[in-house]
């Protein structure tokens, strides 16, 4: 399968990505950046542009079986409209494009946990990504799925781009992989993120919002298409 991933430079992208690389049922890994990844591999191809609505041909955009949209900027310091225009407006008008060319593709967005599906809480950011998720889900899409993971412990070199994050995760490196034992079903990996994705477009599955214990389980399928 051919593989789209949005926002491969943050942490769960990178994670995501290197986990698609390393499936052998993956033929391809196509990522939109705006910046070079120093990343090489025989399956991937970068496309790096400024405008990354419209970079494909519209037969580049058939062949894909899923998107993974793991694009996303922290709200701190932004005012809700501008928050909105990244969160919103840029996730819909990619999905919008990729629909009208290949409805029967998947579709996966990165949110978060504390997303609010109502649209109506007090938190900003998760109205935002709650209206998105909304948006998404009624796109119409073969297949949808919103991740909404917690805590995630980047491995294999993935690092967020944000600096009060990286701080953050400096902090608790010495201890995120006991917690992650200790709390299994509270703590996912990047690489835990990245194989659920892949394993939602090989085996289905019926709920659309997966929150951190569903991606966990998610990852560690063993299911087969019957």
């Amino acid at each position: 399968m051919d593989i789209l991933i949005y926002g491969a430079t943050g942490m769960v992208g990178q994670g995501v990505l290197l986990e698609c690389l390393r499936a052998d049922d993956v033929k391809s890994v196509t990522v939109v950046v705006r910046s070079p990844l120093a990343e090489s591999h025989p399956k991937l191809r970068q496309i790096v542009t400024a405008d990354l609505l419209s970079p494909f041909t519209t037969n580049e955009m058939s062949q894909y079986a899923a998107c993974f949209f793991c694009l996303g900027v922290s709200s701190a310091g932004m005012t809700e409209a501008q928050y909105s225009k990244i969160t919103y407006d840029l996730t819909l008008d990619v999905a919008s494009k990729l629909y009208q060319v290949n409805p029967a593709m998947a579709f996966i967005y990165v949110s978060g946990a504390g997303t609010d599906s109502s649209e109506q809480g007090k938190s900003m950011w998760a109205r935002v990504k709650g209206k998105t998720e909304n948006a998404l889900l009624a796109k119409g899409f073969a297949s949808a799925w919103m991740f909404r993971p917690g805590m995630i412990q980047p491995l294999n070199g993935a690092r967020s781009k944000t600096t009060r994050y990286r701080v953050l995760y400096q902090i608790l490196s010495p201890v995120l992989p006991l917690l992650k034992r200790l709390f299994p079903r509270a703590i996912l990996t990047t690489e835990d993120i990245g194989k659920a994705m892949l394993n939602l477009v090989r085996y289905g599955n019926q709920k659309a919002i997966l929150e951190t214990e569903d991606i966990g389980r998610m990852a560690h399928s063993s299911l087969r298409r019957m």
